[in-house]
């Protein structure tokens, strides 16, 4: 059917890190992501709620298997940096995983 997989995290910070949590992002997830061979895209999204802010990376991959190369074999666990633990609130443990259709 050719389909690609959209995998999804979220993560919640306060609204005063938004925008360094943004350029953070941009150093350590968003180019670990790209030097996946598989990876297809790579999308942030933000909602400023309050005093908090909400984070989704939305990444495309071409399979479950090229995720795995990201991932490793336990996939649907989030992957976390280093640094995390200065921006987020919590440490979600899954990702969600989405076959997703272009048409």
């Amino acid at each position: 059917m050719g389909a690609t997989i959209t995998r999804i995290w979220h993560g919640k910070t306060r609204l005063e890190y938004a925008d360094e949590y943004v350029e953070y992002l941009k150093k350590t997830g968003v180019p670990d992501y790209k030097s996946v061979p598989g990876n297809l895209s790579v999308h942030v999204w933000r909602r400023k709620e309050g005093q908090t802010c909400h984070f989704w990376t939305v990444t495309t991959w071409e399979s479950v298997e090229s995720i795995k190369k990201f991932a490793g074999d336990e996939y649907e666990k989030a992957r976390y940096y280093t640094d995390d633990k200065k921006y987020l609130f919590e440490f979600e443990p899954s990702v969600a995983h989405y076959e997703t259709f272009d048409f």
